[in-house]
């Protein structure tokens, strides 16, 4: 009895977080495309679940969850799990994402993460040498994450992540704080295999940039130049609530199929619906699609559509081996491919 009321506590509290982050957030703002701070946040990692379409939420688990749904970080199948990712974004950018995580049995799950953006060289241009410099700077784009998740049954699981960001723009920098709350239950109205997961991403205090390059030489008054600096604007982060629901079946002793939808909320562009499949063969081979409709406020202003993955799963000498692939269709640029390993020990 004692333990039930602990449950039901924690996903009251849990509900009452959700409500009220979720009344200080905007619905389907796509008039405010493209003007949030930390925009990297929304930058996709790990092949499997983007090759669903990133429609995952009720059934990500293990190290690979951290992004998408903290709470799978407390169903990992392993003590210590690690994976390493790269994308090839759009613009020539890579990303670069590595998580580390462990179980600690009676207390939950602890992850480690890191997310990097390769921008390259960038010329160095001024009001007075509009055609460069001849200097070039590289941009630095880091977000470290440190989350925690727990298992409250064999059905429910709850996880909280951290993430500290990282700007630097020549002579200019950013820094803040963005966290994401997660929850799963598993054999949802006792139906073996549906799944339902809710998450809320990115919620935290307005960044702006601040540095040596926002200093000018100007006169007021007719007095002598002296530094003035400018004040740059505040940006809200690009805060999301997504509800996902997902059915797995098994229709032969070694064939699984997965199917999974999500909604997902956003305060700085149009709301968006995912959907997603799975089908996986003994738990080895694994092939992949999604797609991702929204509400375009602007005609044709949606960018990313369809996905498609494959992955092999492989236990070899006491390590757990998955290798992923996803790509990801992009109108106006040349297609995301994005190659993942996992290791799990």
């Amino acid at each position: 009895m004692k333990r039930n009321l602990k449950l039901l506590s924690a996903l009251l509290c849990v509900a009452m977080m959700l409500v009220l982050i979720a009344g200080t957030m905007y619905a389907g703002r796509g008039d405010k495309a493209g003007t949030s701070a930390a925009p990297e946040l929304l930058i996709p990692v790990g092949a499997r679940d983007l090759g669903l379409g990133g429609s995952s939420l009720a059934t990500t688990s293990g190290v690979e969850a951290i992004y998408w749904n903290p709470a799978g970080l407390g169903r990992s199948t392993n003590g210590t799990e690690a994976m390493f990712s790269f994308m090839n974004y759009i613009a020539d950018v890579g990303v670069q994402y590595a998580a580390l995580s462990t179980t600690f049995e009676g207390f939950g799950s602890i992850g480690f993460s890191l997310k990097s953006l390769s921008i390259g060289e960038i010329e160095i241009t001024t009001e007075n040498a509009t055609e460069g410099t001849g200097e070039r700077f590289s941009p630095t784009y880091v977000t470290v994450g440190l989350t925690f998740a727990r298992q409250l049954t064999d059905r429910i699981g709850v996880g909280v992540t951290a993430n500290l960001i990282s700007e630097r723009i020549d002579r200019v920098s950013a820094t803040g704080v963005a966290f994401n709350f997660g929850v799963q239950y598993g054999n949802l109205a006792s139906v073996k295999g549906l799944s339902v997961g809710v998450v809320v991403k990115n919620i935290g205090p307005a960044m702006k940039f601040d540095g040596s390059g926002l200093l000018r030489n100007a006169s007021v008054g007719g007095n002598a130049a002296a530094p003035l600096k400018i004040e740059a604007q505040s940006d809200e982060l690009p805060s999301t609530i997504e509800i996902g629901l997902a059915y797995q079946y098994k229709f032969a002793e070694e064939s699984e199929f997965t199917f999974s939808g999500l909604f997902q909320n956003n305060n700085m562009s149009d709301d968006e619906y995912k959907i997603g499949g799975e089908y996986g063969y003994n738990n080895t081979l694994f092939v992949r699609g999604g797609w991702v409709f929204s509400q375009e406020s602007v005609p044709n202003s949606r960018v990313y559509d369809g996905t498609a993955g494959a992955g092999v799963h492989y236990p070899i000498s006491g390590l757990d081996l998955s290798f992923d692939y996803a790509y990801r269709a992009v109108k106006y640029f040349g297609a995301n491919h994005v190659f993942s390993i996992k290791l799990g020990f």
